[in-house]
């Protein structure tokens, strides 16, 4: 079985460092326990793999102790943990750890930031960099279909998405039950997990109604009013989901003129898979009416990937007035707007919006379509 080489393997080991951690999140069964098994196949030196799940373990660090640590550690000099959102305290842990063991390297994965991220993030200040690892990327794919097979299986990726088993996995039955189950299985694990929270079918029926709204703005009163629950809950459901690594959401850009919509949200699936699994509709694109929102959230996911990895610093919008001018997705990088609409057809050539135009004269705008969007995400 063909292992790809994840586009952020090498500045992961650039970035283990003595007396540094390395923060490696995502969602889970994207591949962050084979990235680590890849790392230290081309790492010399002795380490200790710990999972942060394994009760004996967690016990193992609870107690905060130099010496403990010391004496746990054996004269390794580099420590992985899996899974590390689940030992309390963990930011604090870490931080003794990189504080007082001279020369100790510390790679640590999470699959969701409830604990991971937050608890790391003031005990770790200059101490940590932080890789996201979501599924697989088109240039990753690359590594094992040639040109000639794109085409085909961009179409199927639309569908069954880019988690990394599916591409083991020939028949499209199977490919189905595999996302089934991923959804029965592991997709809200962490969230049922946390702060006692038992009410999975009301998550998987918001899920649902976020999976139909994708590209619009959403409301969060009406999702409320649909599920029997308050406003409230419904952003707070959306906010663990968005920490899961589910879902994501993007905002309206606006210099507050009069006739643009400056507080909407829209929200997005960071797996083409799971929205058509939660949905129950795997059909081929060419029977569907639903190619558009499949395009946009695919390539916006695309796109998301290879921000991250290229570690780009970069604020992502969408724009939209009351009358109805809309652009699905814009970029703001060192001040310059850079402005796209997303076409899965490549003779549909929509313009920029005269209202835009006129506001933003020195913007760049582009249509990404099915022919030209390998260079916008690779």
């Amino acid at each position: 079985m063909k292992l790809l080489k994840r586009e952020i393997e090498d500045e992961v080991i650039n970035y283990l460092r003595p007396n540094k951690v390395v923060v490696l999140l995502g969602p889970r069964r994207v591949g962050k326990t084979v990235l680590i098994q890849q790392v230290l196949k081309r790492i010399s030196e002795p380490y200790l793999l710990l999972h942060g799940e394994d009760q004996d373990v967690r016990k193992q660090l609870e107690y905060r102790s130099t010496q403990r640590y010391k004496t746990l550690l054996g004269g390794k000099s580099l420590l992985i943990i899996d899974e590390a959102q689940k030992i309390p305290e963990i930011g604090n842990v870490l931080k003794l750890m990189v504080d007082t063991i001279e020369g100790i390297k510390i790679l640590a994965t999470g699959s969701s930031a409830f604990d991971l991220d937050k608890n790391t993030g003031e005990p770790l200040t200059g101490r940590k960099h932080t890789f996201y690892l979501l599924g697989l990327s088109e240039k990753e794919l690359s590594q094992t279909e040639s040109i000639f097979e794109k085409d085909a299986n961009l179409r199927a990726r639309l569908i069954y998405g880019n988690y990394p088993e599916l591409i083991h996995l020939e028949g499209l039955k199977e490919k189905k039950e595999y996302l089934d189950d991923l959804i029965k299985s592991y997709l809200l694990k962490d969230i049922l997990e946390f702060d006692l929270i038992r009410n999975a079918e009301k998550i998987l029926r918001l899920l649902r109604l976020i999976a139909y709204q994708i590209g619009s703005e959403v409301s969060y009163t009406e999702l409320g009013k649909q599920l029997g629950m308050s406003k409230n809950t419904v952003e707070r459901y959306l906010d663990l989901l968005s920490k899961v690594y589910i879902i994501h959401s993007v905002g309206a850009w606006s210099r507050n003129l009069r006739k643009e919509i400056v507080k909407s949200r829209r929200w997005y699936f960071y797996d083409n898979g799971i929205r058509n699994a939660l949905i129950g509709d795997m059909k081929p694109i060419e029977s569907r009416n639903d190619i558009g929102i499949l395009w946009e959230n695919y390539i916006i996911s695309e796109r998301i990937k290879y921000q991250q990895y290229k570690q780009m610093l970069v604020y992502n919008y969408f724009w939209r007035t009351y009358d109805q001018q809309e652009i699905d997705w814009i970029e703001d990088r060192e001040g310059i707007l850079h402005a796209y609409e997303f076409k899965w057809n490549p003779n549909k050539k929509p313009k920029l919006p005269k209202a835009f135009k006129e506001t933003y004269p020195d913007s760049e705008f582009q249509v990404i379509n099915s022919d030209n969007f390998i260079e916008w995400i690779s």
